[in-house]
């Protein structure tokens, strides 16, 4: 009678030439996914978007954040992105009279400030503005972040906002500008700044919850915030069916979860 081991040497010898050739077979790879250009008030939802998609469609959607305005500037010197989610809705109107869109896109959400501060902090996360004046005044505000009002619109929207509450003259000394509205909440988390008025859905954010309180900003201090898309010449397949899961009920619901107000839809 054969030792037990000489036959399982012999299964092992019998498997060999499989096993060799899966050791040598390309191995399976996820099909690159559309290149998208993003507005920074998107950095904490936009990746479960794209994840959410993904899974669905087997891809590795690629993600580019910044300032809508330095986007904007890239796309018009031909950085070959596929789908712009812009927080400013005049910039991709400006791509579409150019030619370098599909069509006029769509409003994909509406964005909201938010006032956020450290949470240990003498300052209160006050939506009318009353008690920055106040820390004005008594001396205890020195840093104040805001995005560049340049290119960024949120940083647009919160100097027009402090315009429209009188401060922005006693403000603008003790202005740190971010390159864009993630960057000015970095400020805020990090102690580079005192407060800040940022994007309302990155002030909801949990990487920034364990440091720093909020309050949403009030409504008639600024302007709307229309946050369009659209897709760009030389747009993929992929990329249309990830603006179209956007626009979706799921990508309606995930925008909404992340504090943006999602437009009504058909």
């Amino acid at each position: 009678m054969e030792p037990r081991n000489t036959h399982r040497f012999a299964s092992v010898l019998a498997l060999l030439p499989s096993l060799l050739w899966l050791a040598s077979a390309p191995a399976l790879s996820v099909e690159p996914g559309p290149m998208v250009a993003a507005a920074a008030s998107l950095r904490d939802a936009l990746p479960e978007l794209a994840d959410a998609f993904d899974a669905k469609n087997g891809t590795k959607t690629r993600l580019s954040f910044g300032s809508s305005g330095n986007l904007y500037r890239q796309i018009a010197q031909g950085a070959p992105f596929e789908l712009f989610l812009s927080a400013d809705e005049a910039m991709v109107l400006d791509l579409a009279r150019e030619g370098r869109t599909l069509d006029d896109g769509a409003i994909y959400a509406h964005g909201g400030l938010a006032i956020m501060v450290p949470k240990n902090s003498t300052l209160k996360p006050d939506g009318s503005l009353r008690d920055l004046k106040e820390a004005i005044d008594d001396g205890r505000l020195h840093r104040f972040a805001i995005a560049n009002p340049e290119h960024a619109p949120y940083g647009r929207a919160a100097r027009e906002s402090l315009a429209e509450s009188g401060l922005w003259a006693s403000i603008e000394d003790r202005l740190v500008i971010g390159e864009n509205v993630s960057q000015a909440a970095q400020f805020v988390a990090t102690g580079g700044a005192d407060a800040g008025l940022v994007a309302y859905s990155l002030a909801l954010s949990p990487r920034l919850g364990h440091c720093c309180r909020h309050a949403p900003l009030s409504i008639g201090l600024y302007p709307a915030i229309r946050q369009r898309g659209v897709l760009l010449k030389g747009a993929g397949a992929a990329a249309k069916r990830l603006f179209t899961f956007i626009l979706g009920p799921h990508g309606r619901e995930i925008l909404g979860h992340h504090g943006f107000r999602v437009p009504p839809r058909d």
